[in-house]
């Protein structure tokens, strides 16, 4: 069912692996063409226009953009109970996971009378984005609003598109979860205008100063098309998941673990990578054998089959570790005789899920870590959100007329080395 790749015996180097290895082809800069007169516009128009947008997009439009004070109370009165639960058991866990991820101040005393203190100031109001299309998603409520209240944010919105079920208010589970966690400002726009509308707001919607979520195509286009008007946390591309094995894997594991990735999206990666090609068949074939159950099926099978998807055959787990680097999935899962150890060698993935009780779906919900993570080989170079996501490290630096006389000519002596002899100037009238 998945296309096999059988790397065995070949040296390749990190150019050669990366056109080999499966990819999904998004291509968010013919995206940016398609919504940048969006993002114009309503950056011109405000509130008005993104709703207009939001009608034809979604033949939806809701009489206000905010959602009102009594349809969240409403929403969190009729949640059921055991998804309540399930939402408290949930918060309560990522709550300590990105409380604890909150660094300290950091002092440095250079000489006496010469400090630099590093303090780190949580951004003001940002704006937190929760798709809506294929799948209903209050854990992407949690995942956005907990480490930016343990940031400290002071302010944040909610942005998530309004349904035509619930007669153009967003879900009800979504509502309820942003009422759990005491958010008071939900705005019910989806898509590229609602990128839009945070960033530049309108007469009655304060714009927000950094756009943190996941969201499609179009979503991750905007937020580049307003990138340095606000802050963005990235460009999120479909879901990911690799799966490093050897011959001690569960195979019907393995096959349930690829299948709960690919029902996010056609365009979700499943990967296998070992170094038993007898696990692989094996794997295949339960995969082929239980998909079909699923509720999304046809999804499932699209991604599965799609060229994002595969199973890579290597001669040994060194070499997946190496594939694996390359690749920089979103997910990674390792299911070895030693996971711990290779878990180690890894250098570049959103999460690392080790061993074969911690699945990428605990991940997704309840086990603490954050879901929002790089896609599209960026884990190379760029990590999931978190509290550090929210905080700007700032150095406040404290001289005494001593100290700075200790240092005094380097400063000079560069100053006029770079041709800006008023730097220099500036450091002289102090010296009375």
């Amino acid at each position: 069912m998945l296309n096999v790749t059988d790397l065995r015996g070949r040296e390749t180097s990190v150019r050669e692996l990366r056109a080999i290895l499966p990819r999904a082809g998004t291509d968010v800069g013919s995206a940016a063409e398609q919504v940048a007169p969006i993002v114009d516009d309503v950056r011109r128009r405000g509130a008005e226009a993104a709703l207009e947008y939001g009608e034809r997009f979604d033949g939806v439009r809701p009489e206000a953009v905010r959602v009102s004070s009594d349809a969240m109370r409403a929403a969190l009165d009729g949640l059921d109970a055991d998804v309540r639960a399930a939402l408290e058991t949930s918060i309560q866990r990522i709550r300590q996971v990105h409380a604890e991820q909150k660094p300290a101040t950091r002092k440095t005393e250079l000489a006496t009378g010469a400090v630099v203190t590093e303090v780190f100031r949580p951004v003001h109001r940002v704006g937190l984005y929760v798709p809506g299309g294929k799948a209903v998603y209050p854990s992407s409520v949690l995942m956005n609003v907990i480490p930016a209240q343990e940031a400290g944010v002071e302010s944040m919105v909610v942005c998530t598109p309004p349904q035509a079920d619930f007669d153009g208010q967003p879900h009800p589970t979504i509502l309820a979860a942003c009422a759990l966690l005491g958010i008071d400002e939900v705005w019910a726009v989806g898509g590229a205008q609602a990128v839009a509308l945070m960033a530049y707001g309108d007469d009655d919607l304060e714009p927000v100063d950094m756009i943190t979520g996941p969201g499609n195509v179009f979503v991750a286009a905007s937020k580049r098309l307003v990138n340095g008007v606000v802050g963005i946390d990235a460009e999120a591309g479909p879901s990911e998941i690799a799966i490093i094995a050897d011959d001690t894997a569960d195979p019907v594991y393995l096959a349930y673990d690829l299948i709960s990735q690919a029902e996010h999206d056609e365009q979700a990666a499943s990967i296998l990578i070992t170094d038993s090609p007898e696990l692989a068949e094996v794997v295949d074939k339960e995969i082929a054998k239980r998909y079909g159950i699923t509720l999304n099926a046809d999804r499932v099978r699209d991604a599965l089959e799609g060229p994002q998807s595969g199973i890579l055959i290597v001669d040994d787990i060194e070499t997946a570790v190496h594939v694996t680097n390359v690749y920089a999935p979103e997910h990674l899962e390792i299911h070895t005789a030693n996971a711990q150890a290779v878990a180690r060698e890894i250098n570049n993935a959103g999460a690392i899920f080790v061993g074969p009780y911690s699945p990428v779906p605990l991940g997704d919900y309840s086990a603490g870590s954050n879901h929002v993570l790089p896609t599209s080989g960026t884990a190379r170079f760029a990590a999931g959100l978190s509290t550090h996501t929210f905080l700007k490290p700032m150095n406040i630096v404290e001289y005494s007329a001593e100290a700075l006389e200790e240092v005094a000519d380097a400063v000079i002596t560069l100053a006029d080395e770079e041709g800006l002899p008023a730097h220099g100037e500036a450091i002289k009238a102090r010296r009375g």
